[in-house]
């Protein structure tokens, strides 16, 4: 599976910003994210992000 930063933001829906990685991932847990989101989500900086679009910028550099 190739995840898009479409299917990534599925499962950041309900991320109150600003946020922290952890909270990313915590979201996305709670979420049932697959693996391949959750390696996504855990290879992203541990820093504070301002939005999705920061999110998503962050995920696309690392692919």
């Amino acid at each position: 599976m190739n995840t898009s930063t479409v299917d990534l933001q599925r499962y950041l829906g309900n991320v109150t910003y600003p946020a922290n990685k952890q909270d990313l991932i915590k979201t996305a847990k709670d979420q049932k994210a697959p693996q391949e989101v959750m390696s996504l989500l855990q290879g992203l900086p541990d820093k504070e992000y301002e939005d999705s679009t920061e999110v998503s910028e962050e995920v696309n550099m690392r692919k």
